[in-house]
């Protein structure tokens, strides 16, 4: 039994090596109306391609948005605003040590 919780602390250290060597990417872009306009205060919504591991971001003043620290691998991703939002935008590929850039345009509003 002391040999085996000796070897629980060696075990944590592989496991946060491990972890630490995860490589990581950032997804950014811009959020843009149906005229090319930015869209401030736009909720970004992005998930892996498999449906897991959902996320949201809000675009700034500029409609920018930047999601760090992201696993590497491929990713879906819409906007949406006041109603309204884009097509899905599939499998965005973010790459280790890259920032993946995308434009997300959202449909014009139909009259009423």
């Amino acid at each position: 039994m002391k040999k085996l919780l000796a070897l629980v602390p060696a075990i944590s250290l592989c496991c946060l090596i491990a972890a630490a060597r995860i490589p990581i990417g950032t997804l950014a872009g811009t959020v843009v109306d149906a005229h090319g306009r930015p869209v401030a205060d736009a909720v970004v919504m992005i998930q892996t391609s498999d449906g897991l591991k959902p996320y949201g971001a809000h675009t700034n003043s500029n409609g920018r948005f930047e999601i760090t620290r992201l696993e590497t691998g491929q990713y879906d991703l819409r906007a949406s605003f006041r109603g309204s939002q884009s097509d899905w935008t599939l499998r965005v590929m973010v790459h280790p040590n890259r920032t993946t850039n995308v434009l997300l345009r959202l449909p014009a509003k139909k009259a009423q």
